[in-house]
C-alpha cells in the first residue's frame, strides 16, 4: 500500500498528486453524506405510508406489499457486512456514488412497477444501497474531520435519519393522496439525484485503506469490545423496534387518542429525534460512554412511564417524545463507540457488522413485537422495551468503552 493510498485518519485524506488539498474537517463531504442518510431512511419507509392504495393498484393484500419493507431489512443485513470486502479495490467515493446510483434506481423501478416481483426486486435494490452506505459512512466520517470531531459529524450525517422519520410518512402520504403513490417515489428518486450530485462535488478521493476480506470481518466480529457492541445494538434496537411498531395501536387503545392527535404525538417524536441526535452527538464528544448508556435508560423510564401513566393523554404525550429525543441519540453513541474506540483499524467492517446488526434487530424486533401482541396484548411489547433497554444500558455501564473521547 502506497503512502497515498494510506493517508491518516485524522483528516481529509492526503494525496501526494493534489499538492494543495488542505487537511481538516470536510464538512460539505459530511453533508452530503446526511443527504443520502435521508434519501435512503425515506425511500425504506415510502411504502408503509402507501401501503393501501400500492397494495390495491398491484392486487396483491396489504400484507404481501409489507414484505417489501422486511425483503429490504433483509438484503441490508447481508449486504452491509460484505461491502468492504467485495469493493476493497474500489476508491470509496466511487463505492458511495455507486450506492446513491443504486438508490435513484430502486425509487423509479418502485415508482413504475406493475407487480408485486418488480417492486420487490426495486426494494433488494434498495437493501443493497442501505446495506453499503450504512457499512461505509463511520468510516468515511472518520477521513473526513479529525478524530475529536467525529462524533459531531457522525450526528451530521444521522440527522438525515431523524430528518426523514420527521417527514417522509406525511410527505408521501400528503403527495401520495394527491398525485397517487407512485409520484412519492419519483420525488424520492429525484431527492436521490440531487444528493448524487452534491457528493460527486464534495466528496474527495479516499482509496481504500488495508485490505478487507472475510478473514479480517470475522476477526473484528470476534473482538470482545465488538461483541459487547452488538450485544447493546441488539437490545437497544429490538427493544425499541418490538415496541414503536405498535405504538399507534397503544395510543389508539390506552389513552383513546384520536388519528389526529395521533399524528401529532408522532411528529413530537420525530422532532424529539432531530433533537436528541444533536445532543447525542455533543454528549459523545465529552463522554462517550454516557450517551451510550443514558440513551436506552431514558428509553426504559418512557417505557414505563407510558405502561404505568400511559392512560393519561399528556403524560404518553410527553414519554413518546422523550422517547423519540432517546432514540436519536442512540445510533451516535453505538456508531461511535464501535468505529472510534472498538475497532478504528477496522472502521468499515465495524461499520458493515454494526449496520447488519441494527437491520436484524429491526425484522427481529417486529416480528417478537408482533407475536407479543398476539399472545400478550400490545402493552407487553412496552414491558419488553423497558427490560431490553434497561440491560442494553446495564451492559454499557458494567461492559462499556472505559476511556473518554
Amino acid at each position: 500500500m502506497t503512502d497515498s493510498a494510506t493517508g491518516f485518519m485524522g483528516g481529509v485524506l492526503h494525496d501526494p498528486e493534489q499538492p494543495n488539498q488542505r487537511a481538516g474537517p470536510a464538512w460539505g463531504a459530511v453533508i452530503s453524506l446526511a443527504l443520502g442518510t435521508f434519501g435512503l431512511v425515506t425511500a425504506e419507509f415510502l411504502p408503509a405510508s402507501v401501503l393501501t392504495p400500492l397494495a390495491h393498484d398491484l392486487g396483491i393484500t396489504e400484507g404481501a406489499a409489507g414484505q417489501a419493507l422486511t425483503a429490504t431489512a433483509i438484503v441490508g443485513a447481508v449486504a452491509a457486512p460484505m461491502m468492504a470486502v467485495i469493493t476493497n479495490r474500489l476508491d470509496r467515493r466511487i463505492v458511495m456514488w455507486a450506492m446513491t446510483l443504486l438508490l435513484i434506481l430502486s425509487n423509479v423501478l418502485s415508482a413504475v412497477a406493475g407487480s408485486l416481483p418488480v417492486l420487490l426486486t426495486a426494494r433488494v435494490v434498495l437493501g443493497i444501497a442501505i446495506g453499503g452506505f450504512w457499512s461505509m459512512s463511520a468510516a468515511l466520517a472518520m477521513r473526513l474531520v479529525p478524530s475529536d470531531l467525529l462524533p459531531r459529524a457522525m450526528s451530521i450525517i444521522l440527522t438525515g435519519v431523524t430528518v426523514a422519520n420527521v417527514c417522509a410518512a406525511p410527505i408521501g402520504a400528503y403527495v401520495g393522496d394527491i398525485w397517487g403513490w407512485r409520484s412519492g417515489f419519483m420525488l424520492a428518486a429525484v431527492a436521490g439525484a440531487a444528493t448524487l450530485v452534491v457528493q460527486l462535488v464534495t466528496l474527495p478521493r479516499l482509496p481504500p485503506i488495508g485490505a478487507a476480506s472475510f478473514r479480517s470481518l470475522l476477526d473484528v466480529a470476534r473482538t470482545p469490545t465488538i461483541k459487547v457492541a452488538i450485544l447493546v445494538v441488539l437490545l437497544a434496537a429490538s427493544g425499541h423496534f418490538a415496541a414503536f411498531t405498535y405504538i399507534r395501536a397503544f395510543l389508539e387503545d390506552v389513552p383513546a387518542l384520536d388519528i389526529e392527535t395521533i399524528s401529532l404525538v408522532l411528529l413530537a417524536f420525530g422532532i424529539g429525534g432531530f433533537f436528541g441526535n444533536l445532543a447525542g452527538g455533543f454528549l459523545a464528544e465529552h463522554s462517550l460512554k454516557a450517551v451510550a448508556a443514558l440513551a436506552p435508560l431514558i428509553i426504559t423510564t418512557a417505557a414505563v412511564s407510558l405502561l404505568t401513566l400511559g392512560a393519561w393523554a399528556w403524560t404518553a404525550a410527553i414519554a413518546v417524545a422523550v422517547w423519540g429525543f432517546a432514540f436519536g441519540a442512540v445510533p451516535v453513541g453505538l456508531q461511535t463507540w464501535m468505529v472510534l474506540r472498538a475497532a478504528p483499524e477496522q472502521a468499515e467492517n465495524a461499520g458493515g457488522l454494526m449496520a447488519a446488526t441494527f437491520q436484524v434487530a429491526i425484522a427481529a424486533g417486529a416480528a417478537f413485537g408482533g407475536l407479543l401482541v398476539d399472545t400478550a396484548g400490545v402493552a407487553s411489547v412496552f414491558a419488553y422495551s423497558a427490560v431490553a433497554s434497561f440491560l442494553a444500558a446495564l451492559t454499557v455501564f458494567l461492559l462499556g468503552p472505559k476511556r473518554e473521547p
